[in-house]
This record gives C-alpha cells, sequence and structure tokens, in this order.
C-alpha cells in the first residue's frame, strides 16, 4: 500500500489563514496529489479556492525558472449531489464535470503538472451505506492505482 497523507484544509485552518511555506513543503515530497472536495456551486469549496491562490505562487509553481510541482499528477476526488445524468451535455446543468473544472485543468497545466482521471461519487444527498461503502473501495483504488495515468 502506497502512503498516503490526509490533510484537511478547514481542520487545519478553521481561520482560513493559510501557511504558504508550510503547504508548499507539504506538496514537494508527494508524486500524486489529489484535491478532495464536495462540489459547490459548479466549483470548489471556498478554502480549497484560497488555498489554490495563496500556495501555488509566481515563482514556485509557475513562471520562469524551476516549477517545484512540474511532473507531479493531479488528481480529482470530487463528491456531487446531483445525479450523473444531470451533469451531460443537454442534462439538468448542461455541462459535464470536465467541462465545469476546467481551471483545475489549467492550473495543472501552468503548473506543470499531469492532469489525471477523476473521481466522481454523484448522487451524495440520497446514497446508500452499500452504496458508500463500494465508492470509498472504488476511491482508494482510483487515487492509489499507478496505471491511472
Amino acid at each position: 500500500m502506497q502512503e498516503v497523507t490526509v490533510h484537511n484544509l478547514y481542520g487545519k485552518y478553521p481561520d482560513e489563514r493559510i501557511d504558504v511555506k508550510r503547504e508548499q513543503e507539504l506538496l514537494l515530497p508527494h508524486e500524486r496529489i489529489v484535491f478532495q472536495f464536495p462540489f459547490y456551486w459548479y466549483s470548489t469549496p471556498p478554502l480549497l479556492k484560497k488555498w489554490m491562490d495563496e500556495v501555488l505562487l509566481y515563482g514556485w509553481a509557475y513562471g520562469p525558472g524551476d516549477k517545484a510541482l512540474k511532473g507531479k499528477e493531479l488528481v480529482l476526488a470530487i463528491s456531487i449531489g446531483g445525479a450523473e445524468d444531470s451533469y451531460r451535455a443537454g442534462g439538468k446543468n448542461q455541462f459535464t464535470i470536465s467541462e465545469l473544472t476546467r481551471p483545475i485543468q489549467a492550473t495543472a497545466n501552468l503548473t506543470g503538472m499531469h492532469f489525471l482521471p477523476h473521481f466522481v461519487q454523484h448522487s451524495t444527498v440520497v446514497i446508500k451505506e452499500e452504496e458508500i461503502n463500494q465508492s470509498a473501495e472504488a476511491y482508494v483504488k482510483h487515487i492509489t492505482n499507478e496505471g491511472l495515468n
């Protein structure tokens, strides 16, 4: 089993005052980074967006010289209240999850990271315990699979 570091931004920063240097240092030893979040209004939760704004700095994550995250992999693990068929062209929300997460994909590109396929759990507002257990197993396999890229 691969070593996994779980880092809860809301648990670490309830005051939303992010320790940028610490966060940057935490990223460096990892080859695969997973942003796990509930999909809020077609985006990330506010603290994850703030984290990206403050931690992925010009001159560190992108810009001239070496990029600290270059060559690392980025995976999104997203939970969504709505049904899967709501997130299709012509569906209730009109767009796919891939289309709605383009800004994060662009961020991965800018920082030199390899953007890997998402893990998405739909219908979280009505999910049953058995489905949660199946999803958890599939999630672990997805984010630790070395052949994912």
